[in-house]
């Protein structure tokens, strides 16, 4: 979580970039999520210029002018603005400033495939691909391991995804894979699924159950979460036979346990008693 002044660092700057963008085609988006990115990536790999992006002894506006000398002439003139309103704020600790520029950069992203029309495959897809690593050992450990290069993790990602998904995923998962907010792979990937369900008005519901519901019972379970929440929900499912029965329901911090399975520990915690 960003600490008080840093979420206000970057509301003032995602603010300006907003208004900058009201007006741009989801291409010209895409290009400015692309170049905002890469100042990430470039702040990832320079300590020293995040400190002297966020060193409280230099003004705002020496700090601002410090980022238009680097990106001027190379950047676009919206994402450079932009930016130079992030590094004029305070923040507390210069990761702090990296995790602000990699979340425009993903608020970027996920303008671009709202305005494109995307962003429900979008998020289908981030999560069918944390599926599918998590179900093949020996790609969860290749795309997860810390002492591998981002690069090359990234680089094995575009191959297994090139032609089969929507570029702002792949995008996105280049994010999850470089630690997007300092948080590991998966953690990355969950967060990235729930602030694509969060761009169109949504909560995310992990369902666990050992069977797939059919039409009829998905559209009752989200009709009854919508209640719960006060809007809708993107229901993702995950198979586990284990459970026997029922379901279980995770909500952020909420969790719906209805499975045969915690019923019989249940009771067989009571017979033990």
């Amino acid at each position: 979580m960003m600490a008080t002044v840093n979420r206000e660092s970057y509301a003032a700057a995602a603010e300006k970039l907003a208004a900058d963008t009201r007006q741009a085609t989801a291409a010209q988006l895409a290009t400015t999520a692309d170049e905002i990115l890469s100042v990430a990536r470039l702040l990832r790999g320079e300590l020293r210029l995040r400190r002297a992006l966020t060193d409280p002894s230099r003004g705002g506006g020496d700090r601002a002018d410090l980022i238009r000398s680097i990106l001027a002439g190379k950047l676009g003139a919206v994402t450079v603005d932009a930016l130079a309103t992030l590094v004029s704020a305070r923040f507390s600790r210069p990761s702090e400033l990296l995790d602000a520029v990699e979340r425009l950069g993903v608020d970027m992203v996920l303008a671009a495939a709202d305005k494109a029309g995307t962003i429900a495959e979008v998020e289908d897809e981030l999560f069918r691909f944390g599926q599918i690593v998590g179900g093949d050992a020996e790609l969860a450990v290749t795309l997860s391991d810390p002492g591998a290069p981002a690069e090359r993790r990234v680089k094995l990602a575009r191959d297994l995804l090139e032609g089969k998904a929507q570029a702002a995923t792949i995008q996105l998962i280049a994010v999850a894979l470089e630690g997007f907010g300092g948080r590991n792979f998966e953690t990355s990937l969950i967060r990235l699924v729930e602030l694509t369900s969060a761009k169109r008005d949504r909560e995310v519901a992990y369902v666990t159950v050992a069977k797939l519901l059919g039409d009829a019972e998905e559209q009752r379970l989200a009709a009854k979460l919508a209640d719960i929440y006060g809007r809708q929900v993107s229901l993702k499912f995950e198979l586990d036979p284990s459970i026997i029965g029922g379901l279980s329901v995770r909500v952020g911090s909420d969790l719906y346990d209805g499975t045969i399975l915690r019923r019989l520990n249940e009771a067989r915690q009571a017979f033990a008693k």
